[in-house]
C-alpha cells in the first residue's frame, strides 16, 4: 500500500515524489525507524537487533554504533565497514568521522590506517598531515604549507602541525610574511598582529614598508623597491596593488605604470596585478585607463576580461570593436553560441551579411538562448541535440532491485528524504553513462523529478533532455497558466532554474520551494489576490508554491506590458532594478540582456527562456517547429522605459 503522509513537517516529503513503491514490510520499516531514532540518541538498549538485521538499511545502525564507539574502535573494523558499504555514502562518512576522532585522540597511526589519501576539509587535512610529520616529513611539509598560506585563521586542530613545521624551519619568515600579506588583503587585523609577532629578525624594514602602505596606498611609488630578506618585495607590492586597485583604480594604474618596470615580480604576480587593474578599470568605466586596458588585454588572454570588453563595445554600438575583441578570445569561449551570435550581429550591422550567416549558423547548432536567437536570425528551427534512451520493463525490474534503489526507497518510506538524496547522489557520481541513464529513467518512472534532474547533472548527461527537463507538476503549471493567462512553460522554466524541481529547496536568504518564493513575496501576492497568507512551511507544498509563484509572474508581466524577458529579469533581480535598467537601456532585446549589470540575472534570463523552449518542445515530442524563443513583440520591442506599464 502507498505510504500516507500528512501535509506538514516531514509530511512534505510527499511533494518530492508522485508515488512510492508498495511497502513490503511495514513492521521491518517501523523497527528500523525506531532503531535509527534510538541510535541517534545513543540509546542502544532500545534497539532490537533481530528485528533489523535483514533490513536493507541495517548499515545505518551499524554506522552509528561504530561512530559512537570512536576512537576506541580498531581501524580494521572501520576499514571493514568502509569496504562493506563502498557503494553508499556511509563509507565516506565513517572514514571522515574516524579520521577526526583518531586525530583528536592522538591515534595518528590509526588515522593513517583508515585514510585513503589527502582528505577533504581543513580539520581532517590538518590531522592527516600531522600524522605524516614523522613518516613522510616532506609530504607533511608541503601539505602543511598549503594549509598555512591563507588570509584567515585556521582551526586549533592545525596548531600542532604548524608549530612543528615552524620548529623545523619548513614554515619560516617568507611563509609568515606571505600569510601576513594575505591577512591584510582579507582585512584580518587580528591575524596580522599575531603573524607580525612571529616574524624573525631581519624583517624590520619590510614591516616598516607595510605599515607605511597601510596608511597610504599611494606611497607605493616611494617605498624602497627592495625591502626585507630576498623575496619579500614581490608579495608586498602585489598585496599593496591589490588594495590600491580596489580603493582608487585610476590612481593605482598611474602608480603601477611608474613602478612596474623596476619591480622584481614573477609572471604570476604581474598578471594578477594587471588582471585586477583591467577588471576594475572596465567595471568602473575609468576612461583614462582605457587605452592601457586595450593594450594589455590580448597578452592577458583572460576570457572574463575579454567578455567585459565585448560587452563595453556592445554598449557603445562599436561593431568593429565587437568583432575585434571576439576574435581576441581563446578558441573555446569564442566558439560559444553567445559570441558567435554577437560576431554575426556585428558583421550584419557592418553590411557583411554572408559572413554574418556563417557566424549565426555556428551559433544555431548549440542549444542555448543565443543558439536559438541565431536560429531565429536564419529562419530555421531550433536544434535541441536531443538524445533519447529507452529501457524495457525487464531491465527496469532489475534496476529496481539494485541495492542503492532499495536503500533510497526504504529511506523515503521511513521519512528520511535527506539521506535518500545522499544515497542517490553518491551513486550518480560514481555511475557510468548507462547506469546513470538507468537511474534517471527509474527516477522518472517514480515521479522523483528532482532526483532525475540531479542525476543528469552529476553524470554530465547534458543531452538527456527528457530527464534534465521533466514535465514535472505539469497539470498544476497548466492549470495556473491557463487561469492567469501565463505561458505554463515559462512557469516551468522558472521553477526548473530556481529549484531544479526540488520542492524542499531553500536558499541561503530564505526563498522556498519550487519557484523559490520569499515569505514576504508570498504574503504580498496573497494580499493582492485576496488569498489566505501561507506560513513559511506551506511554501514547500508544490500546490501552494505554484499558485503563488504563478500569480507573481502574472504581476511582473502586467508591470512590463506582457514582456516575458523583462518579467523574468524582475523575478530574479526585483522590479525596481529592472525599472532602472529599462530607463537606461538600449532598445534591442539582445542588447538589453547584455546591458544587465548583474551576471546572475543575465544568465538567469537566458536560462529561463531557453528552458521554456525546451519544455514546450518536449511537450510536442521534441518538435521545435512551432516553438519560438520570443514573441514578435518581444523581439521587436523597444527595451526602454516605454515597457513600463506605469508610463
Amino acid at each position: 500500500m502507498p505510504l500516507r503522509i500528512p501535509r506538514h513537517g516531514l509530511a512534505l516529503l510527499s511533494a518530492l515524489l508522485i508515488s512510492l513503491p508498495a511497502v513490503a514490510d511495514e513492521a521491518g520499516d517501523q523497527a528500523l525507524r525506531e532503531a535509527l531514532d534510538a541510535a541517534r540518541a545513543h540509546q542502544w538498549s532500545r534497539i532490537d537487533d533481530t528485528a533489523i538485521d535483514d533490513h536493507v538499511l541495517a548499515g545505518y545502525i551499524a554506522y552509528h554504533r561504530l561512530r559512537d564507539r570512536l576512537p576506541d574502535v580498531p581501524p580494521a573494523d572501520v576499514k571493514a565497514f568502509i569496504v562493506r558499504h563502498a557503494d553508499s555514502p556511509l563509507s565516506t562518512w565513517l572514514r571522515g568521522v574516524a579520521e577526526v576522532a583518531y586525530g583528536k585522540a592522538g591515534r595518528l597511526d590509526d588515522l593513517l590506517a583508515v585514510s585513503d589519501g589527502e582528505p577533504r576539509g581543513v580539520i581532517r587535512r590538518c590531522y592527516y598531515y600531522t600524522a605524516l610529520l614523522d613518516t613522510a616529513p616532506d609530504k607533511a611539509a608541503e601539505g602543511g604549507r598549503a594549509l598555512w598560506l591563507t588570509g584567515h585563521s585556521q582551526p586549533g586542530e592545525c596548531d600542532t602541525l604548524f608549530d612543528t613545521l615552524r620548529q623545523r624551519g619548513e614554515i619560516a619568515g617568507p611563509q609568515i610574511w606571505q600569510r601576513l600579506l594575505l591577512a591584510w588583503e582579507n582585512g584580518e587585523t587580528g591575524l596580522m598582529h599575531y603573524l607580525d609577532g612571529l616574524l624573525p629578525a631581519g624583517w624590520g624594514d619590510a614591516k616598516g614598508a607595510l605599515a607605511r602602505l597601510r596608511k597610504d596606498y599611494a606611497a607605493i611609488t616611494r617605498v624602497p623597491r627592495d625591502v626585507g630578506p630576498k623575496g619579500a618585495s614581490g608579495p608586498l607590492f602585489a598585496a599593496a596593488m591589490h588594495q590600491f586597485t580596489r580603493a582608487d583604480t585610476e590612481a593605482a594604474l598611474e602608480a603601477w605604470r611608474k613602478i612596474a618596470p623596476h619591480l622584481d615580480l614573477d609572471t604570476r604576480q604581474r598578471q594578477t596585478i594587471e588582471r585586477d587593474l583591467a577588471f576594475y578599470s572596465m567595471v568602473r568605466e575609468v576612461d583614462n585607463n582605457r587605452g592601457w586596458v586595450d593594450r594589455v588585454l590580448p597578452g592577458l588572454g583572460d576570457s572574463d576580461l575579454l567578455e567585459l570588453r565585448v560587452r563595453r563595445a556592445l554598449a557603445e554600438r562599436d561593431w568593429q570593436g565587437v568583432i575585434h575583441w571576439v576574435h581576441a578570445m581563446p578558441d573555446d569561449p569564442r566558439q560559444d553560441a553567445r559570441w558567435q551570435y554577437w560576431l554575426g550581429r556585428a558583421l550584419a550591422e557592418l553590411g557583411d551579411a554572408k559572413t554574418a550567416r556563417k557566424a549565426y549558423a555556428a551559433a544555431a547548432g548549440q542549444r542555448s538562448f543565443y543558439g536559438f536567437a541565431a536560429a531565429d536570425r536564419l529562419g530555421q528551427p531550433y536544434d535541441l541535440n536531443l538524445q533519447r534512451a529507452t529501457f524495457n520493463a525487464a531491465y527496469r525490474r532489475q534496476v529496481a532491485d539494485w541495492p542503492v534503489i532499495r536503500r533510497v526507497e526504504a529511506l523515503m518510506r521511513i521519512g528520511e528524504p535527506g539521506l535518500a538524496r545522499s544515497e542517490w547522489y553518491f551513486a550518480a557520481r560514481q555511475a557510468d553513462t548507462d547506469r546513470a541513464n538507468a537511474m534517471a529513467d527509474y527516477a522518472m518512472q517514480q515521479g522523483w523529478y528532482a532526483l532525475a534532474v540531479q542525476t543528469t547533472i552529476l553524470a554530465r548527461e547534458w543531452d538527456a533532455l527528457a530527464w534534465r527537463f521533466p514535465l514535472a507538476y505539469h497539470d498544476a503549471f497548466q492549470h495556473w497558466g491557463q487561469r492567469l493567462d501565463v505561458d505554463p512553460y515559462l512557469l516551468m522554466g522558472i521553477a526548473r532554474r530556481e529549484s531544479a524541481f526540488n520542492p524542499r529547496a531553500q536558499s541561503s536568504v530564505g526563498a522556498r520551494g519550487l519557484m523559490q518564493l520569499m515569505p514576504a513575496t508570498a504574503r504580498h501576492v496573497s494580499a493582492r489576490e485576496e488569498l489566505d497568507a501561507p506560513d513559511a512551511g506551506e511554501l514547500f507544498d508544490p500546490a501552494v508554491n505554484i499558485r503563488l509563484g504563478s500569480h507573481y509572474v502574472r504581476e511582473m508581466l502586467d508591470r512590463y506590458r506582457g514582456n516575458r524577458l523583462a518579467a523574468v529579469a524582475a523575478y530574479n533581480a526585483g522590479p525596481s532594478r529592472v525599472d532602472r535598467w529599462l530607463r537606461d537601456a538600449p532598445q534591442d532585446f539582445d542588447l538589453f540582456i547584455e546591458s544587465i549589470p548583474y551576471h546572475e540575472t543575465r544568465a538567469y534570463v537566458q536560462a529561463v527562456l531557453t528552458y521554456r523552449v525546451i519544455f514546450a518542445s518536449l511537450a510536442r515530442g521534441g518538435d521545435t517547429s512551432q516553438v519560438a524563443l520570443l514573441a514578435d513583440g518581444e523581439r521587436q520591442s523597444r527595451y526602454d522605459a516605454s515597457l513600463l506599464a506605469s508610463n
